[in-house]
């Protein structure tokens, strides 16, 4: 039933790929919101460009659908003249890190009370399979036909340095966490960073040799691990995965809402 009350039908069969991850988002963000008991009209989504924006378009929110990379800024915006509405932000890499990156470092700085969901599949989908800055070295891209030499960004690190107060990662192949963990950030009052890491079959697993949704879904099993599990101190090559910053910080909208009393004349 939840499917229904928060989808637009119309837009629908989606045109992702057979095997994207990020339909798996979807569900796992229409499940969150299901557990909060939100009216959808107290949800505003805003999303910029590629694979992962199209779910503003999905989703029967009130929904913005910007520019590339500056979707956080819009967001920013809303937040500000709307404090009282909850802000969710769809992102991918491009979006986050690469044109976006600036925004999203301010906007963990500030502490804006946004929740910005970052799609992690390595690749631009969408434009047609170039490196990104979550790429990481040694993969294959049509940008990089003999391997990329750049080294990739952590989504968590950055988050967490940047000043995040609620950083998570989780997969699509964790689904049941990705619904938990999304609803924890978007009670968060705060800047809130969940790094979902997705597969993108079509371009990333094709290219690096890494088979369909389910082998790569089957990796994302096994590369990741809880945090602070004792298989992370015995193979520190895996990712870990759950909720890495909680903190209790003043939030930006708050904190302007009383420089605005003080400029009226309040102390």
């Amino acid at each position: 039933m939840a499917v229904k009350d928060y989808i637009r039908q119309r837009f629908f069969p989606h045109l992702w790929c057979s095997g994207c991850g990020h339909g798996i988002v979807l569900n796992g963000l229409i499940r969150a919101v299901e557990k909060l008991g939100m009216s959808r009209n107290e949800i505003v989504m805003v999303s910029g460009i590629g694979c992962s924006s199209r779910i503003s378009g999905y989703m029967d929110f009130h929904t913005l659908h910007t520019i590339h990379g500056r979707a956080l800024a819009f967001a920013t915006g809303v937040k500000l003249s709307k404090p009282d509405l909850n802000v969710i932000v769809p992102m991918g890499d491009g979006d986050a890190l690469s044109i976006g990156g600036n925004h999203f470092i301010h906007a963990a700085r500030r502490n804006i009370d946004i929740t910005a969901i970052v799609m992690n599949n390595r690749i631009y989908g969408m434009t047609g399979g170039q490196y990104s800055p979550l790429t990481g070295p040694g993969m294959m891209a049509t940008t990089a036909p003999y391997s990329n030499i750049d080294q990739g960004f952590d989504v968590v690190e950055m988050a967490k340095a940047a000043g995040a107060t609620f950083v998570a990662r989780t997969t699509t192949y964790h689904v049941q966490q990705m619904a938990d963990i999304i609803r924890e950030a978007i009670l968060h009052e705060g800047f809130s960073v969940v790094e979902v890491m997705s597969q993108c079959p079509t371009y990333f697993g094709r290219k690096n040799k890494q088979g369909g949704a389910v082998d790569m879904m089957k990796r994302m099993k096994e590369s990741t691990t809880p945090i602070g599990s004792k298989a992370k101190a015995e193979h520190p090559e895996l990712i870990e995965r759950g909720v890495f910053v909680q903190l209790d910080k003043p939030e930006y909208c708050s904190e302007y809402n009383r420089i605005i009393e003080r400029a009226m004349g309040g102390r």
